[in-house]
Order: structure tokens, then C-alpha cells, then sequence
């Protein structure tokens, strides 16, 4: 496979040039110092590259080319929830779909669940990851607790936000089997006995951030040392700044070497000119952008979003959205179109953040590519356009519409 555009994003600059991708993989990268006419691109791979003439060329000429989205904080999406359902069922319906929506990577995420609950998601990932099933790349699991602080639980339910225990994690750590797919956790450090579970967790290569959390400025600044690099869907689910005690989310802005994740930018949880003020402190260097969908189409029981002023009720042919202002509405909840929009996708999300703030397009590959690929250890293979790094890439119009995406270095294609 050989992809030509003016405009491939690599790390720090633009080319034009071309992407050779071999069995997933780039392996080569050549710039191109001239417009090529669409005639002329096989000849010039075959006499000027010296490259095999006979791989399949994609011309992408005025299109652009970045790196495809990573998700880190994903529960569920469209007609799967991992979170809900706890399945692999549920995850690879996830795959399935997430590349439409520009994100070729993720973590699925779980919630405050009971440590049964937890233990069979992580089985559920597991057998998930040896699936050889189309669509996004499945990297590993993000715990979004259980310990975290009822005070500030959020939609997590609270008779399962408990203190850190370190049986318990080594009883999680265990069950991921060889393949380490324990990448994140959440975890409120102020909780009695979080440090002796950080320190274990920083031990094994899990990255640790601070959420749904009650610490101060101070206990922050200690348990920066034992792991913890960044936040959780920042400003929300965590105790908010005075000019005396700068709390979570003063310390989120105050620490320039930790990372602030923002969920999907609907600007309902997290007002667009908060935001903007965070990345002008932070800048795009220190800002991870995720979705936190739940996959709430699939769920079994009422759920009631109030941020959005409505009620998802299970029912006989899907499910009934109710509207706080008493409209309803019955959706059949196994048709992915039916329910894409019921929670904002990730790429919908970037449009809203490139409205609402000043960003270029190297501002977006950070947040949504190169940040969360360093964050969770995966740079190596994904976050940017490089040689043997995956091929994970989306081609894109000037509006940010998506016109392909490619999944280690396959076209994806829903049918």
C-alpha cells in the first residue's frame, strides 16, 4: 500500500510526499519537492522512489493525512458497552464502529463496579484482544476506579467507590495474563492507603490519574512522586479551586508536567471557555482529548444523564430517550446509525474544540494522538506518522470531515 498527499502531518511538520505501508506497518516516509499529476504517480514510484509499482497507490493528493485518534477514557460507544455489558461481545462492537468516528486505537474503560465485576471485564478484554476482528486496535483496559471518592463519584455508583486496597489490585494486576493490558487507572489520592497501591502500580508500568477526587494541592504534589501523572476528565468529578486551596482542579493547571484529559467537548460538562483557558496555561502539550462515552444506547436499566436533561429507559424495541421537557422517542438500539448521535462521537468533539478555541492542526494531533500515546506508554507504535510505527492514519478534508480511515494500514470499511 502506498498513500500520496500534499499534506502528511508527520510529528513537527507537514510534506508531501509518500507513506509505503508493509504488512501494518510504515516502513518508509519520502518526500516529494513537487505536485505530482494522478497519471504520473506510478511512474514516479516505480522510477524515482525505486519502490514496487505493483502496491496498490492511493492518491490523496489534496486530502490531508494525520495520525488516527486515541481513545483512553471510552466506556462504551454506539451499539456496544463495555461498561454496561461487560463482555467481549460488547467490546468488539466497539471495534467495530469506532474507526467511522476517526479513532483507530483505544482503551476500554470500566467504571466502579464491584471487584467480580471488574475481574470478569478484565477477562472480557482479554479475550477480546486475541480476537482477529476488524477495527479499531483494542490496546488495553483504563480501571476508572473502584478507588475513587464518593463525594465526588459522579455517575459512578457509589456503594462501589471504595478505599485502595492492595489485594485487590494485585487480584486485578493478575488477572490481565501476560499481555500487561492494564494501561491506566484512576485513582483518588487522598484515599487512605492509595500511595502503597500507587507505588504498585508505578512499579508494573500503570499509568496512575488523579480522579473523582477530594485531595488537596499539597497531597498532590506528594503523590506526584508515587505515579501520578495527570487527570481524569478535568474540572469534572473532582473538588474545584479557591485562591487559599488550589484543590484538583487548580493543581491540574498549576503542574506543568502532568497531563489534563478533557472528555468529549459537548460544552455541557465542561464550558468551551473553561477549556480554553486550560489549554492556553497547559498549551496542546499537556492536554489529552477522549470521549468518556458509556454506550448508554445499551443500557439495561433507567439512566438518567442529567447534564443532558434526559432519561435512556430500556425497552421492547430498543430503547425510549425522555426528555426532561416530557418528549420521548423509541430507538432501535442494534442499528448503529440509529444511535450515533445519542452521545457525541470523538471526532464531532475535535470539530467543537477547532470552533471554540485557537488550535491548528498540530495542536489536534497532540491532544487526540501524540498525548495519549505517550501518556499510556504505546509511542512507540502509535501517535504519530513514522517509520515502523503502525499504520494508523486518517485522511481528512480542510473541515476535518473524514474521508478514510485506515487501520494498521488497511482502508476500513464497515461492510
Amino acid at each position: 500500500m502506498i498513500i500520496y498527499s500534499k499534506n502528511i502531518y508527520l510529528e513537527n511538520n507537514k510534506i508531501c510526499g509518500f507513506i509505503k505501508v508493509d504488512k501494518e506497518k510504515i516502513v518508509d516516509i519520502k518526500e516529494c519537492n513537487r505536485d505530482l499529476d494522478c497519471d504520473y504517480l506510478k511512474e514516479y514510484v516505480s522510477s524515482e522512489l525505486k519502490w514496487d509499482s505493483n502496491d496498490e497507490i492511493f492518491d490523496y493528493s489534496n486530502l490531508n493525512i494525520i495520525p488516527g485518534f486515541i481513545d483512553i477514557h471510552i466506556h462504551g460507544w454506539g451499539t456496544g458497552s463495555f461498561w454496561l455489558e461487560k463482555s467481549k461481545e460488547s467490546i468488539l462492537e466497539m471495534k467495530k464502529y469506532l474507526p467511522i468516528e476517526g479513532v483507530t486505537s483505544f482503551l476500554a474503560t470500566s467504571g466502579a463496579d464491584t471487584k467480580d465485576e471488574i475481574l470478569g471485564q478484565i477477562d472480557a478484554v482479554n479475550e477480546a484482544y486475541e480476537e482477529n476482528q476488524i477495527g479499531a486496535d483494542l490496546l488495553g483496559i483504563h480501571l476508572e476506579g473502584p478507588f475513587i471518592n464518593k463525594e465526588f463519584k459522579g455517575m459512578q455508583n457509589e456503594e462501589n467507590c471504595i478505599l485502595p486496597n492492595i489485594d485487590i489490585m494485585k487480584s486485578f494486576y493478575e488477572r490481565q495474563g501476560k499481555q500487561g493490558l492494564i494501561k491506566l487507572m484512576t485513582m483518588a489520592p487522598e484515599l487512605e492507603n492509595s500511595k502503597e497501591v500507587a507505588e504498585f502500580c508505578k512499579e508494573k508500568g500503570i499509568q496512575l490519574s488523579v480522579g473523582h477526587s477530594a485531595a488537596t494541592f499539597e497531597q498532590i504534589k506528594e503523590m506526584k512522586e508515587h505515579g501520578f501523572s495527570g487527570f481524569t476528565h478535568t474540572f469534572s468529578g473532582m473538588k474545584g479551586m479557591h485562591h487559599r486551596e488550589l484543590g484538583v482542579a487548580g493543581s491540574a493547571l498549576y503542574f506543568d508536567d502532568m497531563y489534563c484529559e478533557f472528555a468529549k467537548q459537548t460544552g455541557l460538562t465542561v464550558k468551551h471557555e473553561i477549556f480554553d483557558i486550560a489549554l492556553r496555561i497547559k498549551t496542546s502539550d499537556k492536554i489529552i482529548l477522549t470521549t468518556d462515552c458509556c454506550g448508554l444506547a445499551k443500557t439495561n436499566k433507567p439512566w438518567n444523564h442529567y447534564v443532558r436533561r434526559i432519561t435512556i429507559i430500556p425497552h421492547e424495541k430498543g430503547v425510549m430517550i425522555k426528555h426532561y421537557d416530557g418528549r420521548e422517542e423509541i430507538i432501535d438500539n442494534s442499528n448503529y446509525e440509529n444511535v450515533r448521535d445519542i452521545e457525541m462521537s470523538y471526532i464531532n468533539s475535535v470539530k467543537n474544540v477547532i470552533k471554540h478555541s485557537k488550535v491548528t492542526i498540530f495542536d489536534v494531533i497532540k491532544m487526540t494522538s501524540a498525548n495519549p500515546a505517550k501518556y499510556i506508554n504505546v509511542f512507540d507504535k502509535k501517535g504519530s506518522i513514522d517509520i515502523n510505527k503502525d499504520a494508523d492514519l486518517l485522511v481528512i478534508d480542510n473541515d476535518f470531515n473524514i474521508i478514510d480511515t485506515i487501520v494498521r494500514g488497511k482502508v476500513y470499511d464497515i461492510k
